[in-house]
């Protein structure tokens, strides 16, 4: 990817973690996810399972803000570094 790429796909995120929707979507799934992690409401393994797959998906869309904020960040060290070295 290249570095005007790679911003226009920083920016597109960073943008849409502004949105309404994607507060609300995230609030959301932070309800979500207590009711999931329980596993008292489990029926049997396969159910405990697919529950496990849930709480996957949640928390990496929970977590996606901050991993691409580290991931820009890396980026953004490793070009500075670079100029440095020049």
């Amino acid at each position: 990817m290249t570095d005007v790429e790679l911003e226009k796909y920083y920016r597109s995120f960073e943008e849409m973690f502004r949105l309404d929707g994607w507060k609300n979507l995230m609030e959301d799934l932070k309800g979500s996810a207590d009711t999931v992690n329980s596993v008292e409401a489990c029926q049997d393994n396969k159910d405990l399972y697919f529950r496990k797959g849930q709480l996957v998906v949640m928390a990496n869309l929970l977590n996606l803000e901050s991993q691409i904020e580290t991931a820009k960040q890396k980026q953004e060290d490793e070009e500075e570094q670079m100029e440095l070295e020049s």
